[in-house]
């Protein structure tokens, strides 16, 4: 028996390869098929079964694909009911892998047909279980993430309590846990950095497999519960329903666009242009009116916050051996209408005479000099890290929600922002300057920065303030 985490740390997310005596299973793949593909045929295998934990709501998953490419039969646990040809399994149903069975164990509650697959082994072992999103290395899927369902996150929840104590807990504690995600996703609140643990001890570690009363489970779950992004229910109906596949997503979004053919392709399509280049790059020169979300951090769930229509006609600015990732990286989470990248970047755009923008960026002791409150300093981190700290006079807008929030700005005044470290006061900077604010500034370093200035942050429990 053969078993690969497969982890993509731009979504958090695992896949998993498990083989045996030639046979292959997949769960929860990606929408790039080929890395699995590939693993198979290196191995001497084929690829029997695409194992479903769940329809996905943080990407879109690729079962449809892998199905097609292979002959593979995508399984389902019960209750599931996709709008094609899969195979939904009974609980406690048998699935036969080369020499070893996969069980499949109904567990709802982060969704209602969320299902565990519990390897066993040769010798008739149970081995490892892959969880999906009903368990987490230190903590559990949140139960308000399912489609279109009657029930509250309170009823889900309530499910899931079940789902742990009945089909879960029970298991040896020398079962292997391997999960769906681990820490950043947005499916749960509290995960752990690592990626596999055994069960015995996520039963002495995990908050949620202690020893308490469903009603007590059932308000630590849905506490503190942010919203979530608003293209999670998208992909999940996407999961549900089909999509197009991604070589035809691959074909069309690779076009290199010469300059003339680029500006066309936006003004045909009014296409929303997005420069994924470093953020270095991106300050120094970007054409006006495009927004900056760069490929080398977390990238597609940004995308997937930021533009609320998956059908958006997107063109981009990418360094060449970046182009066909971009591509990858938008259908993951459902944007499948890219329509090519300008060849020759920013450099031919400025060889064409076209206008280029830049972005004022301030380092952060020549902030500190000229501090005041009467600064309009923006604080785009999350609402939990502002409350946690923050520089006195700051307004917090979120960048999750910055779209809604910049109306109550005024686009004459001068404005500062900051996040952690830098990457999302950039992208933040790029939307505002698209909405016509002029006056806008980065400040380099981020909170981090600002902390280490020469003059100093005193830092206090709930806030810092300026000496």
């Amino acid at each position: 028996m053969k078993i690969e985490q497969i982890y993509t740390q731009c979504l958090a997310e695992a896949a998993y390869y498990i083989e045996s005596n030639g046979e292959a299973a997949i769960v929860d793949p990606l929408r790039e098929v080929q890395p699995y593909l590939d693993l198979a045929q290196k191995n001497g295998a084929k690829i029997k079964y695409v194992l479903e934990t769940h329809f996905h709501a943080d990407f879109v998953s690729g079962h449809l694909d892998l199905a097609a490419k292979t002959g593979a039969t995508i399984v389902y646990g019960p209750t599931a009911k996709p709008n094609f040809e899969a195979k939904v399994a009974e609980d406690g149903e048998l699935l036969t892998l080369g020499n070893i069975n996969i069980k499949v164990l109904h567990t709802p509650g982060h969704t209602m047909e969320s299902s565990t697959f519990l390897v066993i082994d040769e010798e008739g072992n149970d081995h490892s279980i892959y969880t999906g999103d009903t368990l987490f290395l230190g903590d559990v899927g949140r139960p308000d993430l399912a489609v279109k369902s009657d029930l509250s996150r309170e009823d889900l929840a309530g499910h899931l309590f079940d789902s742990l104590r009945n089909k879960i807990m029970p298991l040896a504690d020398e079962v292997i846990v391997y999960p769906g995600h681990g820490q950043g996703s947005a499916c749960g609140k509290n995960m752990s950095s690592e990626t596999v643990d055994t069960l015995g001890n996520q039963k002495q570690s995990n908050y949620a497999l202690q020893d308490m009363t469903r009603e007590a489970f059932v308000a630590e779950v849905t506490k503190d519960l942010v919203a979530p992004p608003q293209y999670f229910p998208k992909n999940a109906v996407l999961n549900k329903m089909g999509y197009e596949s991604i070589d035809d997503i691959l074909e069309r979004g690779i076009m290199a666009l010469d300059v003339k053919e680029f500006k066309q392709t936006v003004d045909k399509n009014q296409a929303l242009i997005i420069d994924t280049r470093p953020k270095e790059q991106f300050v120094e020169g970007f054409i006006p009116g495009s927004i900056f979300i760069g490929i080398d951090d977390t990238f597609a769930p940004w995308v997937g916050a930021l533009i609320t229509d998956l059908k958006t006609p997107i063109v981009f600015l990418a360094e060449e051996d970046k182009v066909e990732e971009v591509v990858i990286r938008l259908s993951r989470v459902g944007y499948d209408n890219a329509l090519g990248f300008l060849k020759g970047g920013i450099e031919a755009w400025k060889a064409a005479g076209e206008e280029v923008d830049t972005l004022r960026q301030l380092r952060p002791n020549a902030f500190a000099l000229m501090y005041s409150e009467d600064i309009n300093l923006l604080d785009v981190r999350k609402e939990s890290e502002f409350n946690s700290q923050h520089i006195e006079g700051a307004l917090n807008k979120p960048l999750d929600f910055i779209w809604d929030m910049l109306p109550a700005l005024d686009t004459d005044k001068e404005y500062f922002v900051h996040c952690a470290g830098g990457y999302r006061s950039v992208i933040a900077a790029s939307i505002m300057k698209k909405r016509g604010f002029k006056q806008v500034v980065n400040l380099l370093g981020g909170f981090k920065g600002l902390k280490e200035t020469s003059l100093g942050l005193t830092d206090f429990e709930e806030q810092v303030t300026m000496l």
